[in-house]
């Protein structure tokens, strides 16, 4: 007798899931256990955390296939036709060809999936009632799986895109007889700041348009893991925190002396993600961020900014 979840691919998903719980779960209990030790083991505790972070992150994503599979009615597995990340010239070249497309009369929706304040794509078959006509069940639900992002689909079907810009948009979903896709969501424009921040090491750029006109960075003294050595980890904690404080106590500072006063029109935010939200959570400057991404950049300040600002105005297009 056929056994259903072996035919749909989700037997080995969930067999996989168990494994990795399974793992999560003895990694968990030798953090706990090494938390108690002192020295040598710290380090080693800090390096069973990461792998219990990347194991989480594993798990939700298998999870999140599984469920997308359940829920498939017909059991097609249905996956993205294409994927791509886009920045410079290919960008533009993509953008030119979703913008010069023509429609009747609201005949070219593009809605915003997934922010804060626009709608789920749970909300998007209720556009005009007849979105899910064009996508399909199936196929809005790999909408869910890119949100949050920016979909483009025209009434024909011919054209159904996803794209997640650097700067997501504050709109309602519009049909109109064209995408209504505009530069600044995608690539650099006008007079803007680029800041990098980690725990460690903060740079920010000032740009006109794609030209770097200056750059300013620095490093701070922050403690890496703990290693064998003469205080506690409660102490050595502490006095690591108190360091990472002092240094985004130093980039709220750059921020203001290198942008607020109208040095730029816009600024962004880039880097680790927890530092990150708490810069922008905590700084006054003006202007206050308008985006922020999370962006693994190494080196030093000056290479790490280059770094950042490639990844941070990069665009992943998906083809439905």
């Amino acid at each position: 007798m056929l056994d259903l979840d072996e035919l749909l691919g989700r037997a080995s998903l969930k067999e996989r899931i168990d494994e990795l719980e399974a793992e999560n779960e003895r990694l968990q209990a030798q953090y706990e256990a090494e938390s108690d030790r002192r020295a040598e083991a710290a380090t080693a505790r800090q390096e069973a955390e990461q792998r219990v972070n990347r194991l989480e992150d594993r798990i939700a994503q298998l999870e999140g296939e599984l469920e997308r599979l359940e829920s498939d009615g017909d059991g097609s597995g249905l996956e993205v036709r294409r994927r791509e990340r886009l920045r410079g010239a290919r960008l533009a070249e993509v953008l030119d060809r979703l913008g010069s497309l023509r429609t009747a009369s609201e005949g070219a929706l593009t809605a915003v999936v997934g922010s804060p304040d626009g709608p789920g794509v749970e909300d998007l078959g209720a556009i005009d009632g007849d979105l899910e006509d064009v996508l399909g069940r199936e196929r809005l639900a790999l909408v869910d799986d890119a949100a949050p992002c920016l979909l483009c689909v025209d009434d024909a079907g011919l054209v159904s895109v996803t794209l997640d810009p650097p700067v997501l948009p504050d709109r309602e979903p519009v049909w109109d007889d064209r995408f209504d896709l505009e530069r600044e969501w995608f690539r650099p424009t006008g007079r803007h700041a680029l800041a990098l921040v980690r725990t460690d090491l903060f740079a920010v750029g000032i740009y006109e348009d794609e030209e770097r006109l200056e750059t300013h960075g620095f490093e701070s003294d922050v403690k890496g893991s703990h290693s064998k050595g003469g205080f506690s980890q409660a102490r050595f904690e502490r006095i690591r925190d108190e360091q990472i404080d002092d240094h985004l106590e130093r980039c709220r500072e750059a921020l203001r002396e290198r942008v607020g006063d109208g040095a730029v029109d816009r600024l962004y935010l880039a880097g680790q993600r927890g530092v990150v939200e708490t810069l922008a959570e905590e700084t006054t400057v003006d202007p206050a961020p308008a985006a922020t991404a999370a962006v693994d950049a190494t080196g030093d300040p000056e290479a790490a900014l280059e770094d950042a600002y490639r990844s941070f105005w990069t665009t992943e297009l998906r083809v439905l």
